[in-house]
């Protein structure tokens, strides 16, 4: 849960910034033609993960299945991704002598949840980078399906600058991407990667320029917000469960999902699409 902010090419560890004049609402919801905008806005702070910001989190991704949503994109105001965990809650806890369990009820506990629920978030999730992601932000940004950056966008797992080992879903998530040598690496040096370098590694599925990053990037989810929902939720499911399980379970969880996909209107504008040579007008449904 790390807090930090490039300069150069030095990462320097600073408290998050508590500002009288911030927005009351902590993560803030959005949804316009399919596309739900879920926003950490916490941007004096560069969206560190308070507890209070974390749960705020969990409550948002919990109530988009309830709206007309196909997809979500998970993005941070202001300047920063996400900055990592809330180290004035850290700080804290080390003056008052807090027990480890009460810290990890505190803080790590609420972050956890809201890593879970990100990740199992039955629509297709795109995390929008286009500043650091650092951290407890940085396992945010893998909890997410796939992961779109500008070339102004930084990602690094620098736990062990505030002498920690590594929370938010990192220590799943990175060697699954990276291979678990290079997650050690990352881990054990705390290196700043650019978005370039992320995007060879796997953890930035796509890199656009700034200058073109907003069209860029809004076209790209428009596409995957007007895809079949119901066969896109399946795709996503048997991908996350085949992570933790033989073939001859994942070719059983596929004929489950496809006898459902093949119900669903989608599936029957699809076929017809392809046979009239036209482009299919999927519904969600």
């Amino acid at each position: 849960m790390l807090v930090c902010q490039a300069l150069t090419d030095t990462t320097v560890i600073f408290p998050p910034v508590k500002c009288p004049h911030m927005e009351d609402a902590t993560v803030t919801q959005s949804v316009d033609d399919g596309i739900a905008t879920i926003t950490l806005n916490q941007p004096e702070s560069r969206n560190a993960l308070s507890a209070e910001l974390a749960d705020a989190l969990t409550a948002t991704f919990e109530s988009v299945t309830d709206s007309d949503a196909r997809c979500v994109v998970l993005e941070g105001a202001g300047p920063a991704f996400c900055a990592g965990g809330d180290i004035n809650a850290m700080l804290q806890g080390v003056k008052h002598d807090r027990p480890p369990a009460t810290q990890v009820e505190l803080v790590v506990s609420s972050l956890h949840e809201a890593i879970r629920t990100v990740h199992s978030c039955p629509l297709p999730v795109v995390a929008k980078i286009d500043g650091p992601a650092f951290g407890a932000g940085a396992g945010l940004a893998l909890a997410c399906d796939t992961q779109v950056a500008s070339t102004d966008a930084q990602i690094g797992f620098g736990f062990r600058q505030v002498g920690l080992a590594s929370d938010s879903g990192v220590s799943y998530f990175l060697p699954r991407i990276v291979g678990p040598n290079k997650a050690k690496e990352l881990l054990f040096t705390g290196e700043l990667l650019d978005a370039s370098t992320a995007e060879e590694l796997g953890l930035f599925t796509r890199v656009f320029d700034t200058e073109t990053f907003e069209s860029a990037f809004s076209e790209l989810v428009t596409d995957i917000a007007a895809g079949p929902t119901v066969a896109l939720s399946h795709a996503k499911r048997l991908v996350n469960r085949s992570l933790d399980s033989s073939l001859e379970q994942a070719l059983e969880n596929e004929a489950t999902a496809q006898g459902l996909a093949f119900t669903t209107d989608d599936h029957e504008e699809g076929t017809t699409a392809f046979v009239e040579k036209r482009d299919p007008e999927f519904t969600g449904q």
